[in-house]
């Protein structure tokens, strides 16, 4: 399974040379981000696309100084949306019944079902929702990324108030909760380049009940 290969090949990449992505590799990567998976199809979250050079120098300043924040193509920050609103659900309501031709009323349910589990839950609790609904559309973008043979690094290590502050993002209803780079392994200085990919092994990773 050509998946597979793709995946033994990717690692977390240490260090990238800067070299560009071809734009239909970035498109294809982000389009398949877009498709993730998510919570009854909700996507509370967005996704900045950072390629400006000086952005991404202040970025790393917040990043621990990680080389990958700007020896990177592009940097990718997944932001969910700091609250969530009967209003986001409109239009989210909205859009299905455009894009699927079939009466609003008829999801009146749907709707009240997203409402109610809303409203059952403090705000933090909504926002770590939605961080981790964008935490499967980052897997989505390590897995399309690998599938393009582009290298990439998920990475926690930020400052994400600094961040959100730098970027303008709390006033956009976002806060970040993890960044990918996009680039090119820089084998001559990555010592992960050549190394062995470590995982447990599937009799001890699986529990199977039967």
């Amino acid at each position: 399974m050509e998946l597979l290969q793709d995946l033994n090949w990717r690692y977390a990449t240490k260090r990238m040379t800067g070299e560009k992505i071809p734009q239909e590799k970035v498109e294809a990567i982000l389009e398949a981000i877009r498709l993730s998976a998510s919570s009854m199809g909700f996507q509370p979250y967005s996704v900045v696309v950072v390629e400006d050079p000086e952005v991404r120098r202040q970025i790393q300043a917040k990043a621990a100084n990680q080389p990958q924040v700007v020896e990177s193509s592009h940097l990718l920050i997944f932001a969910a949306w700091d609250s969530l609103s009967e209003e986001q659900v409109a239009t989210y309501m909205n859009q299905i019944a455009a894009e699927r031709g079939v009466p609003l009323e008829s999801l009146a349910g749907f709707s009240s079902s997203i409402n109610g589990l809303i409203k059952s839950r403090t705000p933090e609790e909504n926002f770590n929702w939605a961080a981790r609904q964008a935490y499967i559309a980052l897997g989505t973008g390590l897995v399309a990324a690998s599938a393009a043979k582009v290298d990439s690094t998920p990475m926690e290590g930020f400052n994400p108030a600094a961040l959100d502050e730098l970027l303008g993002l709390r006033e956009k209803g976002l806060r970040s909760v993890a960044l990918l780079a996009l680039g090119y392994r820089d084998a001559a200085n990555d010592v992960l380049a050549t190394a062995k990919k470590v995982r447990r092994p599937a009799e001890e990773f699986f529990l199977t009940i039967s």
